[in-house]
């Protein structure tokens, strides 16, 4: 251990004894012996309880309202029954891989996540190195998540303004600036009102509910119907693939963003209330819940649609605000439906950029990031990672000025956060098997699997490799620049850049996280 990192690790231990948080900010007794066998002091308010973590959990991923936004991928490749099936098989899929992440987040609840499990369950060997390309991973791909979430929102408001005045010109700039006032929004609730937000998760989750019964009905009510055959059995490829069942593979990416997130509670851990039980409870039921109202949504809509190559057409960008027009038939109509998305994937946007801060902070903390001092503070009297929230702000709103000039750049970089997400929960699962099988035993946890644990870790690690290769296809053939998916390229990039920092800076100023656990407590 150099000099730096025994430093940093005194600094813990002496924080740690020195002191005394209030009851509001501890939490159970179980939370405090948590924090205390992790090597961490409680410098966040666990204010979250079952019913907000699970609204928050709920809209961070916002299921059904993300899908419907970007089904465009399936309806290129696989048509509407690609969209039926291929969401009912990641559905089950990703059933595997929260398990996995829930037993996980109860052996170790903080707001590390991912890299913190790396760093304790992968063999000693490269427990540093591992722990910290998971950590960088992490951090960029929940950055460049926020910013494409934001983009959605942004990017539906100007669909509306098309659908209802066939005179405007689409401009990329004003997508710019709309995604940079959805991303000031979403700092106010996790600034001024970073105390009320367990409260505004909790009532989010009321109006995703309704939200998603605001849409279903005027569906099934007003549309006319796509035949039983079209929707379950006439599968497309409109990507020119060699093969329909290629298409469908590629088609898939639809639901796999949709889903993406599967950490997104974890890293609020340490502001939840007992959270070695409570987080891996609310991490199923929302997946329970977002995937049975999803699948529900996503049957309706390819049954109410009408053609799907028409909307693939609109003008509007989004076959979405097409397929609601022809069913309802009215400017009004579509207009509300669209507005509850909006609505609801601003809400995400508000629990993702609180997702994004954490696990930012929590890395800079073990002094993973450039200014790590800078960014891993927490404000005093406010309790949140205030400069980690900043930073967010000013990632996104620079990202987004890359659209000005191009969208299929903007677009490029934000297509590296399935993949980089998805490479995390790869290599997290990969320890935790390893460690199943060549010992020693794992540490203890409230939530387990029980005997279920190596084959429901095996499957979600078969499945995620699955689905992280064809997150790299593009959407169609012959490729072009303009139609190339440049994630290998970007994904490639950061790696390489995380790489080189952590052998000319990281290695010296990053504290792994197994250096602070203390498991004989």
């Amino acid at each position: 251990m150099t000099t730096k990192q025994t430093h940093r690790v005194e600094a813990y231990n002496e924080d740690e004894h020195h002191s005394e948080s209030k009851k509001s900010m501890a939490g159970t007794q179980a939370d405090e012996h948590d924090m205390q066998v992790l090597g961490k002091t409680q410098q966040l308010n666990r204010n979250f309880r079952f019913i907000s973590i699970l609204g928050f959990s709920c809209t961070a991923m916002s299921t059904w309202e993300i899908t419907l936004s970007s089904s465009i991928f399936g309806l290129i490749n696989g048509g509407l029954p690609g969209l039926v099936w291929g969401y009912f098989i990641v559905w089950m899929g990703y059933f595997t891989v929260f398990a996995s992440i829930s037993e996980l987040a109860s052996m170790a609840p903080t707001a590390g996540g991912q890299y913190h499990w790396t760093s304790e369950l992968s063999p000693k060997s490269c427990q540093k190195f591992l722990s910290y390309m998971v950590g960088w991973l992490s951090a960029l791909g929940w950055q460049a998540g926020y910013a494409s979430i934001a983009f959605i929102a942004g990017t539906l408001i100007q669909g509306l303004i098309v659908l209802n005045n066939p005179n405007y010109i689409f401009e990329r700039w004003h997508g710019t600036l709309l995604v940079i006032a959805i991303t000031a929004f979403s700092i106010f609730f996790n600034t001024f009102l970073a105390k009320r937000l367990p409260i505004v998760e909790g009532l989010v989750l009321i109006l995703h509910v309704l939200g998603f019964f605001g849409v279903l009905i005027p569906l099934w009510v007003l549309g006319p119907r796509n035949s039983t055959e079209m929707v379950f059995t006439e599968f497309t490829n409109f990507g020119g693939w060699s093969s329909t069942g290629l298409s469908v593979m590629v088609g898939m990416l639809t639901t796999v963003y949709g889903m993406l997130g599967a950490d997104s509670a974890v890293h609020m851990a340490e502001e939840i209330r007992d959270a070695g039980i409570v987080l891996p409870r609310a991490t199923m039921w929302s997946l329970t819940i977002n995937g049975a109202f999803g699948f529900v949504m996503m049957i309706t809509y390819c049954f109410t649609l009408g053609d799907p190559f028409a909307d693939m057409e609109s003008p509007t960008g989004y076959p979405v605000i097409a397929a609601f027009f022809y069913a309802t038939r009215s400017y009004a109509g579509t207009s509300v439906m669209i507005a509850i998305i909006i609505v609801n994937v601003t809400a995400s946007c508000i629990s993702t950029l609180a997702t994004v801060s954490r696990q930012t902070w929590s890395f800079a903390r073990d002094g993973g990031l450039p200014f790590a001092n800078f960014i891993g503070a927490v404000k005093p009297g406010w309790n949140i990672p205030l400069n980690a929230v900043c930073l967010t702000f000013v990632f996104t709103t620079l990202l987004s000025l890359i659209n000005i000039g191009s969208t299929v750049a903007f677009n490029a970089i934000c297509s590296m956060a399935t993949n980089a997400l998805l490479s995390t929960y790869i290599i997290s699962l990969s320890c935790l098997i390893l460690r199943r099988v060549k010992g020693p035993a794992l540490p203890p946890r409230r939530w387990s699997l029980g005997s279920f644990g190596l084959p429901i870790n095996l499957a979600a690690l078969l499945f995620l490799i699955w689905i992280w290769v064809f997150c790299f296809f593009p959407q169609e053939t012959p490729v072009t620049a303009a139609k190339m998916n440049w994630n290998i390229v970007i994904n490639a990039g950061v790696m390489i850049f995380a790489i080189a920092y952590y052998f000319v800076v990281g290695r010296h100023r990053y504290v792994a996280p197994v250096m602070l656990v203390k498991r004989d407590l």
